[in-house]
């Protein structure tokens, strides 16, 4: 029971887990078993039947000619990029609010990554912060759709026209979004996903994907995931071991048919959470790019506060950044100084706070979260120059 202000007691909030894979995972059980029997049947359990529909299926969903299974997201992105032929001596931009395997692809394929600041409203990738820091050595951008939101896609076609880049698409966060009707997944050259358990299409496992619409990458990547292989036996050049097993496909291929509705459940959440939390820092919303909240995102100046009250109430939070990609330790010697300021994305870094968003969410919980919301701290979202961290 939570107490008001006053000390009377206020309605019963009740705990609510930031995700809860159970209950998506109880009502396919039958489906994940049959998958499962399936592959074991058949004794295919890297590449082979389930890996090929599953490719062919997720490359229409996406709208290209092409699927390339892969065992992580971070793979598809390193595979990615060599694929498209982006190595050694080149500069690839990637925004700096971002989980770090964004900057890691670029750097396991042998590129520099090259940061840049991201918009103050949606902490995607800012146009013309990236302009700020082109050079003769870049080659590629790296639109990161952040939170299930697409990036806004003009700007970046206009800047890569100008400069001949390549257009990467990471949509980790992003199964089923859409920019101005088209599918993410087929708005740049290539596009790397993750299918991490709690993405909006999680595998059991770790599981990622490569789509493109240029056979020729497709061709590559195929190669470079399964150890630079032609043919069987025929090592052509040097490759990974990233290919993505059967049974991972096999349980996808039963969550992908269900995937357009789990968004929707995860919008309709949205919109509750919106009609409870006006006045609250949250990720502006676009109509030419509908989110479909891999999470839900609020900024408060005082984010350790914020996250031990709602702890003590019961409401599981996460951050999604706890730093910008440059304040990273394990990145100080592999990035250069920032050519350009980092100010966004240091302040989403520093202010970011994720509340419960799963297509499996109960109305009882969205009121319990907002209910918690509700008695914040009243200094909870003051500057930090006005109040001390907690």
């Amino acid at each position: 029971m939570v107490r008001g202000a006053n000390g009377a007691a206020a309605e019963e909030i009740t705990a609510v887990p930031f995700v809860a894979l159970d209950r998506q995972h109880q009502s396919l059980r039958h489906e994940l078993a049959s998958a499962f029997d399936r592959v074991v049947g058949r004794s295919s359990f890297v590449l082979g039947d389930e890996v090929a529909c599953f490719e062919a299926e997720f490359a229409s969903a996406c709208g290209v000619g092409h699927c390339v299974g892969m065992a992580s997201e971070t793979a598809a992105l390193t595979v990615a990029l060599k694929a498209a032929g982006v190595g050694r001596g080149d500069e690839v931009i990637v925004p700096a609010h971002i989980f770090i395997a964004s900057v890691l692809g670029v750097l396991h394929a042998g590129a520099t990554p090259v940061l840049c600041d991201v918009e103050a409203h949606t902490g995607l990738i800012d146009a013309a912060a990236a302009a700020e820091v082109v050079s003769s050595r870049t080659v590629a951008l790296i639109a990161v759709h952040l939170y299930g939101q697409a990036c806004d896609m003009r700007p970046l076609w206009a800047l890569a026209s100008r400069h001949g880049l390549l257009v990467v698409e990471d949509a980790a966060h992003a199964h089923g979004a859409t920019y101005r009707g088209r599918s993410v997944g087929s708005l740049g050259d290539v596009a790397a996903f993750s299918f991490y358990p709690t993405t909006n299409l999680g595998a059991l496992g770790d599981a990622g994907a490569i789509c493109t619409e240029d056979p020729e990458i497709a061709q590559r990547a195929r190669q470079l995931r399964n150890l630079g292989q032609r043919r069987s036996g025929e090592h052509v050049e040097v490759g990974f071991n990233a290919r993505l097993d059967g049974v991972q496909a096999a349980f996808l291929r039963v969550k992908l048919p269900l995937l357009e509705a789990a968004n929707r459940s995860r919008r309709e959440h949205a919109a509750a959470y919106r009609d409870g939390l006006e006045g609250r820092r949250l990720l502006a919303e676009r109509d030419h790019t509908p989110c479909v909240y891999h999470a839900f995102p609020m900024r408060v100046a005082r984010r350790a506060a914020a996250r031990e009250h709602l702890g003590a109430c019961g409401i599981q939070t996460a951050v999604h950044y706890s730093r910008a990609a440059h304040e990273h330790p394990a990145l100080v010697d592999a990035l250069r100084p920032a050519r350009a300021p980092l100010t966004e994305a240091s302040g989403w870094a520093r202010e970011e706070l994720s509340l419960p968003m799963f297509a499996e969410l109960r109305p009882k919980e969205i009121e319990s979260v907002l209910a918690a919301c509700a008695r914040l701290p009243v200094d909870v979202d003051e500057p930090p120059s006005r109040t001390k961290e907690s």
